[in-house]
């Protein structure tokens, strides 16, 4: 039998210790936000692919079957779970991505800055 609030506590309690919000997480799966929404809410209206769960798993720093073993109520693979060196590195991957993100906007910046002033 399927546990979609499993699913979705364990997608919950993950983004909470990591922190990360729904766009984060959308952005570093590719999984939809709508989706998203949907797993947290455990509204699997439909079923969702092995490789929706995996792409989830891995975003939030669990072996890529870490969600489809509480899905389905077995164990999850090793290495699962939230130990602190995997929640570390999330937090730092994640925290990067930040980084990167306001580096090439300042960039951008920059780069219409020096361009206004060529024109002039």
């Amino acid at each position: 039998m399927e546990n979609w609030q499993a699913v979705a506590n364990a997608i919950n309690d993950r983004m909470t210790e990591l922190p990360l919000s729904q766009k984060e997480l959308a952005d570093r799966s590719g999984v939809s936000v709508a989706t998203l929404r949907e797993l947290q809410h455990a509204k699997a209206t439909r079923k969702r692919s092995a490789r929706t769960l995996a792409a989830i798993s891995l975003a939030l720093g669990w072996p890529d079957g870490y969600l489809q073993a509480r899905l389905t109520g077995g164990a999850p693979p090793a290495g699962g779970g939230s130990t602190a060196s995997e929640g570390d590195l999330s937090i730092v991957l994640a925290r990067l991505d930040e980084l990167h993100v306001e580096v090439r906007r300042l960039a951008d910046a920059v780069d219409r800055i020096a361009d206004d002033g060529k024109a002039r």
